[in-house]
C-alpha cells in the first residue's frame, strides 16, 4: 500500500530547517505486516529531541530514514500469529522493542533490550529487514522501529501498548516517550521518596514530565532550571516550587543557598554537558544525579572522582525512564484520566506533516514543551 511519510535523506542540514528543508514529504510503498507485526493508521506523532538528534547528525543513523517514534494510532491489519491485538485497538508506540528473550528483558529491564537496540541502530525492524520503499524501490530505514511521521506504519507487536480509546491521539502519543521517560526517571530510576528535594535541569517535554513525576511522588521542593525563562510559568503551574536560570554565573551557589546545601535528587533532561554539570553540582552530599539526556557521543562529562566516595554521591543514567511499557503506560494513562497528571498542559501545538521542518526549528530553539504532528 502507499503512505505519505516524512523522509530524512541527509543529516546535518543547516538551520533554520524551514529554509534548508531536510525533511521531505514523500509517497512510499509500505509492505504488509509480517509475523507478530501490525499495520497502524497513525493518528498523531510527537516531535522529540531523539528525532532532532538524527536530523542534526549528533546521533548518526543510516539514510534515508522515515523519522518519528512517539506515535499513537489505530490497528487496522494484523500480521500472522498476532493474538494480543485486534483491529480497531488504539495503541501507543514505544521506541525500544522488547524481544523478551535477551538477558535484560528476562531481568525485567526491557528498555535495555539488546536485540531491540541492535535493530534500532541498523534502522531495521525487530524481526529484521525493512517495510518501506520509495516509488523507485529505494529502501527506507526505520526510525526506532516505528517511523511514525507517516499516514501508516508497520510495527512489531513488541513496540506497541494498547490504550483506552477515549483519549485523543495527539494527547496519548506523548505517553510513548516524553511521559514515560520523564516520570519514569523520577519514579523508577531514582525512586525518590516522599519529602525529598528535587531539581530538574532542562524544561523540555521530558523535564516537565519529570516535574509531574516529582510532584506525584511527594517531593517537598521541586526546583526547575532552564536557560529559557519563558518556560518558568509552565513549570510552576505543573508543580515547580522555585525556578532558576541555569545559565546564570551564580546558579549553583543560588540553588544551594535556597535548598540548604543542595537537593537530594537532580535530574538532567536537556542532553547537554553544561546542564549535567549544573545538575551534579547542585546535588547535595549523599544525593543522586540522574540523566535522561542523549548528548552528542563525542561530548564528555567530568567531575572530581573523590566526591563519589567522600560524599557518597550517585550518578545514574535513565533510558526510557527505566520503564516496562506494558506496565507503566497504562498506569500513567490512568493517572491522567484521574486528573493527577496534567499532560494536557504539555501540548504546545499541533502541526501538519507539511509543517514538520518548522516544527523542528521551534523544538531546536526550545520554544515548545511538546509539538505533535496530527495525521488524522
Amino acid at each position: 500500500m502507499k503512505t505519505r511519510a516524512a523522509v530524512l535523506h541527509q543529516m546535518g542540514s543547516t538551520e533554520p530547517y524551514a529554509e534548508s528543508k531536510p525533511i521531505t514529504i514523500e509517497t512510499l510503498e509500505l509492505s504488509e505486516p509480517k509475523t507478530n507485526e501490525v499495520l497502524i493508521k497513525i493518528g498523531a506523532a510527537g516531535l522529540c529531541h531523539s528525532d532532532l538528534s538524527v536530523i542534526n547528525g549528533s546521533r548518526p543513523r543510516p539514510m534515508p530514514m522515515v523519522l518519528g517514534h512517539e506515535a499513537a494510532g489505530e490497528v487496522i491489519q494484523l500480521g500472522p500469529d498476532v493474538t494480543d491485538f485486534e483491529k480497531g485497538d488504539h495503541v501507543v508506540c514505544t521506541f525500544i522493542p522488547s524481544c523478551g528473550h535477551c538477558i535484560p528483558c528476562r531481568e525485567g529491564r526491557p528498555a535495555l533490550c539488546e536485540n531491540g537496540a541492535a535493530s534500532n541502530e541498523k534502522g531495521e525492524m525487530l524481526a529484521g529487514g525493512f517495510r518501506l520503499q520509495s516509488e523507485h524501490n529505494q529502501t527506507m530505514y526505520h526510525h526506532l522501529g516505528i517511523s511514525g511521521f507517516a499516514e501508516y506504519a508497520v510495527v512489531s507487536t513488541n513496540s506497541i501498548v494498547k490504550v483506552d480509546k477515549d483519549i485523543p491521539f495527539e494527547k496519548v502519543a506523548i505517553f510513548g516517550c516524553a511521559v514515560i521517560t520523564g516520570i519514569g526517571a523520577v519514579i523508577n530510576t531514582a525512586n525518590i521518596s516522599a519529602g525529598s528535594t528535587v531539581a530538574v535541569v532542562g524544561l523540555g517535554g521530558i523535564g516537565l514530565n519529570a516535574i509531574l513525576g516529582a510532584r506525584l511522588a511527594g517531593a517537598s521542593e521541586i526546583i526547575a532550571l532552564d536557560i529559557n525563562e519563558d518556560k518558568f510559568e509552565l513549570a510552576k503551574s505543573l508543580g515547580a516550587t522555585a525556578v532558576f536560570n541555569s545559565g546564570d554565573d551564580n546558579v549553583v551557589e543560588n540553588v544551594k543557598a535556597y535548598a540548604s546545601g543542595g537537593v537530594n535528587y537532580a535530574f538532567e533532561t536537556a542532553g547537554v554537558v553544561p546542564a549535567m554539570e549544573v545538575a551534579y553540582q547542585i546535588t547535595k552530599r549523599g544525593g543522586t544525579t540522574t540523566t535522561t539526556g542523549l548528548p552528542d557521543p563525542k561530548h564528555n562529562f567530568s567531575f572530581p572522582q573523590v566526591t563519589l566516595a567522600a560524599e557518597e554521591r550517585t550518578v545514574k543514567g535513565s533510558y526510557v525512564g527505566s520503564c516496562v511499557p506494558e506496565r507503566d503506560i497504562p498506569r500513567f494513562v490512568n493517572l491522567y484520566k484521574q486528573s493527577r497528571l496534567a499532560v494536557d498542559q504539555l501540548l504546545t501545538d499541533t502541526l501538519s506533516l507539511e509543517e514538520i521542518n518548522e516544527g523542528f526549528d521551534r523544538l531546536a530553539r526550545g520554544e515548545a514543551a511538546r509539538l505533535v504532528v496530527k495525521i488524522t
